[in-house]
């Protein structure tokens, strides 16, 4: 028996990853990764690096990629609750500028597992949020690519109806659109 369910999603390689929470009057428990059961699951990243962010309701941090340096990613949320975004931008997919979109939450506990090869983002839906992922290889700040966030070829119905403002980083106020890469 597994601590985890793995549900693929309309696009090959991203999996939603539900761990079994074990709780009573006390708290809860969880195992939030175990190498042997992602295998099992589909999922064989070697995991070198963590990062965490905090960010407030309304900050959009993304479309993310490194293009020599592909990561595959393992997120979720600690507090709070974000919209989390992963765009299919590997040559010749069948799925090639296609997103999969998925709530996590400290509540549903869901992580999400991003391939190499996909840009990666999120909005803060919550009044705050703590997020977390692991990363296949390390970050390489000069082999980042950022795709703007609104891309309407790409066309991510972000769940922007309670959001009073989009807070974007200077950097990703001026990300390109997709066709514009020649990296894809």
């Amino acid at each position: 028996m597994s601590n985890f369910i793995f549900t693929k999603t309309d696009i090959e390689g991203v999996i939603i990853v539900e761990p079994k929470v074990f709780g009573d009057n006390r708290g809860y428990f969880m195992e939030t990764y175990e190498e042997r059961k992602f295998i099992e699951g589909g999922i064989t990243a070697k995991f070198v690096q963590d990062n965490q962010s905090k960010s407030s309701k309304g900050v959009l941090r993304g479309l993310h990629s490194q293009y020599k340096h592909a990561q595959a990613k393992l997120v979720r949320v600690l507090k709070g609750e974000v919209f989390d975004v992963a765009v299919d931008v590997r040559k010749g997919s069948a799925t090639y500028g296609k997103y999969v979109g998925v709530r996590l939450s400290e509540e549903n506990k869901k992580q999400l597992f991003i391939p190499r090869g996909f840009l990666h983002g999120f909005l803060v839906l919550s009044d705050e949020a703590e997020f977390v992922y692991k990363c296949d290889d390390f970050y390489h700040p000069e082999d980042e690519v950022g795709v703007a966030w609104n891309d309407p070829k790409i066309g991510i119905k972000w769940p922007i109806e309670n959001i009073d403002e989009i807070k974007l980083s200077e950097k990703d106020k001026n990300n390109p659109l997709l066709e514009e890469v020649s990296e894809y």
